[in-house]
């Protein structure tokens, strides 16, 4: 099977297909290269529309996006993080975003590069002469991946751009304004809804990682959820519930090289560690190994600023213990924290641990009380003694996008919106929760779903959106300076900057986009 994935994952990396430039000039002394390539030149065979769609999935593994720059717009800036430093990294989870700064525009421009990668191919491809089940999986995937990338643009940005024909195709460039966020939605559910109906349930096993069916289905109901759309939401999630997806037996197996794609995982960013460098882009040749890593790891262990977690985090998770009367098998996955409890989980004994299999103790002392993270870092597996031992690309841990047991408190949640503590919402949550060995819940609050959800999925990509559509950012970041300690506190927010200033560099260029409000 590791074979297999890696097979994915060096044709991802090797058929990265650059956004094409059309030749205009009129002045006929000025002949064309007959060797550019150019959308009419390019899309015209099976092999080319193939081509196309991994080119679209490429800027997922860029650096400036999920490989390493997306974390500092969506995970720094929760209330578990609490990053080190005053740097571009550090200011969007502080509120003080600098429209001009290299994170803000580089991911913007990484989730940007997706849409339209994905325009070409859904505005090419039909008028290619090739198998029609064949062209339908493409079609699919395009329009899974145009609202995967339009989602994430969303819920960071909020006021965007919306483009749905290639650049090429707009007339006017500068005519281009920003869609209202219900349009936006609006696009978002119509693509996913064309990629339930386009791709297939599963891929061969030498595609593996590939958008399927379920991802969509997955995608449209998450998307549905953060409108409060519970209903519709609800009968999305039950479409994948009870079927080919379960929970792993040990969560563990979710954040490790070793178990990557497995039944548990929905999507995930196919990574991997093929000894290549290089920094920003995603052409052949680049790096498309984790480097995100370095920002998880303990202080000692990345050169990187890096972070700590704050202590309430920690506390929930110490706070219920497993019917065993241990730690939740969950906290050392997610931490590294001082300890010397053990829990017996899986057949094995789980003990907090670091790189090199030292612990905490051997690393801070037995008095130290900062707590670090812990999850993706996948030392066991790959033998790293640090978070760069193998360079920045040196981990091929698959980064999990959307994972079953977040499928299960989604449902759980929408159920609970429209019905209460009923039967089936204590029956999805409970099944996340007897996987690690805790207690059934014999009735729930919204609270007992939000802090399962910290528990099962904190460093996932998830809780400053949970906090975002719940409209808690403020009570719960705003007003817990600390919680920003290592950095700047919170003082420079202004009511808006819940959203991220839209890139300096794109209102120069168009004088039509509005700076979001609060900058």
């Amino acid at each position: 099977m590791k074979k297999i994935k890696k097979s994915f994952k060096i044709i991802l990396a090797l058929l990265a297909i650059c956004t094409f430039n059309v030749n205009c000039n009129e002045d006929d002394l000025n002949q064309s290269n007959p060797n550019a390539v150019t959308p009419s030149s390019f899309w015209k065979s099976e092999e080319d529309a193939k081509k196309g769609i991994i080119g679209a999935y490429s800027p997922l593994t860029n650096i400036l996006y999920y490989s390493r720059f997306e974390i500092f717009l969506s995970d720094y800036r929760d209330d578990v993080i609490n990053g080190f430093g005053t740097s571009d990294r550090t200011q969007v989870s502080y509120f003080n975003t600098d429209p001009a700064g290299n994170p803000v525009k580089w991911v913007w421009q990484a989730m940007y590069q997706g849409v339209t990668r994905a325009n070409e191919v859904l505005f090419r491809v039909p008028d290619i002469d090739m198998d029609q089940q064949t062209k339908d999986n493409i079609l699919g995937e395009a329009h899974f991946l145009r609202a995967f990338n339009y989602f994430n643009l969303l819920n960071n940005w909020r006021n965007i751009p919306l483009l749905q024909v290639p650049f090429s195709e707009i007339e006017d460039p500068l005519s281009i304004v920003q869609a209202t966020p219900e349009e936006v939605w609006a696009l978002i559910e119509s693509d996913l809804k064309s990629a339930q109906s386009l791709l297939p349930d599963s891929w061969p096993s030498n595609e593996t990682g590939r958008a399927t069916a379920g991802a969509a289905t997955g995608y449209l109901g998450k998307a549905l959820l953060y409108q409060n759309k519970y209903a519709e939401a609800k009968a999305e999630f039950s479409k994948i519930m009870g079927g080919s997806y379960q929970l792993m037996d040990n969560y563990a197996h979710n954040f490790t090289e070793e178990f990557e794609n497995n039944a548990e995982s929905l999507f995930e960013i196919q990574l991997i560690a093929d000894g290549n460098g290089g920094w920003g882009g995603d052409a052949p040749g680049r790096g498309k190994g984790s480097g995100f890593q370095p920002d998880l790891a303990p202080a000692g262990f990345t050169n990187q600023d890096g972070m700590s977690v704050n202590q309430w985090a920690l506390d929930l998770f110490l706070d219920e213990r497993t019917i065993n009367n241990e730690i939740d098998p969950r906290t050392y996955s997610t931490f590294f924290f001082n300890t010397t409890e053990t829990t017996t989980y899986e057949g094995g004994v789980l003990s907090s641990r670091t790189y090199g299999n030292q612990t905490y103790e051997e690393v801070f002392g037995a008095a130290g009380t900062t707590t670090y993270g812990n999850k993706y870092t996948d030392w066991a597996f790959n033998g790293l003694s640090q978070s760069l031992a193998e360079g920045w690309h040196g981990a091929g841990n698959n980064l999990r996008m959307l994972r079953y047991a977040d499928v299960l408190l989604m449902f759980a949640e929408a159920e609970f919106m429209l019905n209460g503590s009923t039967q089936v919402a204590l029956d999805a949550i409970n099944e996340v929760r007897e996987r690690v060995d805790l207690a059934p819940h014999a009735s729930i609050t919204l609270q007992d779903i939000e802090d399962e959800r910290i528990k099962e999925l904190t460093f996932e990509r998830t809780r400053y959106f949970d906090l975002l559509r719940w409209g808690k950012v403020v009570e719960r970041i705003v007003n817990n300076s600390d919680f920003k300690s290592n950095s700047a506190g919170t003082s420079a927010y202004k009511p808006g900057r819940e959203y991220i200033a839209i890139p300096q560099n794109e209102l120069d260029q168009n004088p039509n986009l509005v700076q979001n409000p609060g900058y």
